[in-house]
């Protein structure tokens, strides 16, 4: 396998803040790990992976590797660097065993042991009675055991000391995922974006933006809505900004910069995930999950208001994730109106708060990039 550059975990972010790596990222290397000891004889501290982009990887600490009766042991020790989260210093670990004679098609099967999940209501991104791994740390978990052993078929099962109490702290029991933690992570890296630090980077990057009285500035959580601006729309990087949770933090900081200059800025877009955005219609501005509550109700107010059946409001509402919301509506013929009206909703309510933007557009998306709904004020949809 060619030699591929590596991301350094102890230089900072552009915040000045260190990242961490994901709990995906952490079951991966402890998954390596044992398959570098069962198969290889060797003891790998770190260990190397391959990030979910393909072009880098990323070396991770190993706590303890050690063959068993039926395959291999590793655990790893999560670092979420300075973005802590629940599970920072959780110790993961996997059990791997291989699956002797079996077919392409059980190439890996994965199983919940002790403090990771089992997801027991739709609406997550994994089938119910699956454990809570996620598809993108699956794909990991596959690619690194392909990397040591080739075309060898493996029972993987994922663990965390402790799992069931930490998530006591996270939404997996509002979730319906039971028994433990979920596997997660899109990236592999934890980008430090929670703590106050990266609220003042935001406030820097967004008056930076609006100083040079640009026709339109972009917010987005995310990728997500970064990558409709930049690819869909061709707007300029400098021009978006990354507001991670802090959108009340950020929608100040234009207005106050606006205010200053001063400067009706033409056009303020904000573009991502409902499950973020559709928080500051309960009056939420730090998206957080920490520091606010979840987005279903909004949805299910804004679909009581266009008229949706009161089954299918009661529906939204008991929902346990705004990707449940999403396939809800999917096949609903009023669900673009609710998807339209939150947009809408969203928008007048950052104008409210930022007045000197003229026109404030919002750009709804699901998970995997499907546009729901947009809107805009003064304009229409």
């Amino acid at each position: 396998m060619p030699a591929r550059p590596l991301l350094d975990l102890s230089q900072p972010a552009p915040n000045g803040l260190r990242r961490g790596f994901t709990t995906g990222s952490a079951a991966t290397a402890a998954l390596k790990a044992a398959l570098t000891l069962l198969y290889r004889g060797e003891v790998p501290s770190p260990v190397e992976i391959t990030l979910p982009d393909g072009d880098l990887g990323l070396r991770i600490p190993v706590q303890r590797v050690e063959l068993t009766d039926a395959g291999a042991y590793g655990e790893v020790i999560k670092d979420g660097g300075d973005d802590p989260d629940a599970t920072h210093g959780a110790a993961l670990w996997v059990r791997v065993t291989p699956l002797a004679g079996a077919g392409p098609s059980t190439a890996m099967t994965f199983h919940a042991g002790e403090g990771v999940g089992t997801v027991t209501a739709p609406g997550i991104r994994v089938p119910v009675g699956e454990p809570a791994i996620n598809p993108v740390p699956r794909d990991m978990m596959r690619r690194a055991a392909h990397e040591v052993a080739g075309h060898e078929a493996f029972a993987v099962t994922v663990g965390c000391v402790n799992g069931e109490k930490i998530a006591r702290r996270t939404f997996n029991p509002r979730l319906g995922i039971v028994g433990g933690i979920s596997i997660l992570g899109t990236t592999g890296v934890v980008e430090p974006m929670s703590l106050e630090a990266y609220a003042a980077s935001v406030e820097v990057e967004v008056r930076v933006a609006a100083h040079a009285r640009p026709a339109a500035v972009v917010f987005t959580p995310g990728k997500l809505g970064r990558d409709y601006a930049e690819q869909t729309l061709g707007i300029q990087r400098e021009k978006i900004v990354q507001i991670s949770n802090f959108v009340g933090a950020g929608v100040d900081a234009l207005q106050e910069a606006l205010t200053e200059l001063p400067y009706a800025l033409p056009l303020l877009l904000v573009a991502g995930h409902p499950g973020k955005l559709a928080k500051v219609l309960n009056g939420d501005w730090n998206t957080h999950s920490s520091h606010s509550g979840m987005a279903m109700n909004a949805l299910a107010r804004v679909a009581a208001e266009v008229n949706l059946d009161p089954a299918m409001v009661d529906a939204l509402a008991g929902a346990n994730t705004v990707d449940a919301c999403v396939e809800l509506l999917a096949p609903h013929p009023q669900g673009a109106a609710v998807w339209s009206e939150t947009a809408r909703q969203i928008a007048r309510t950052i104008q409210n708060r930022a007045p000197a933007a003229e026109r404030v557009q919002v750009a709804l998306f699901a998970l995997d990039g499907t546009p729901l709904g947009e809107a805009r004020t003064g304009g229409g949809a």
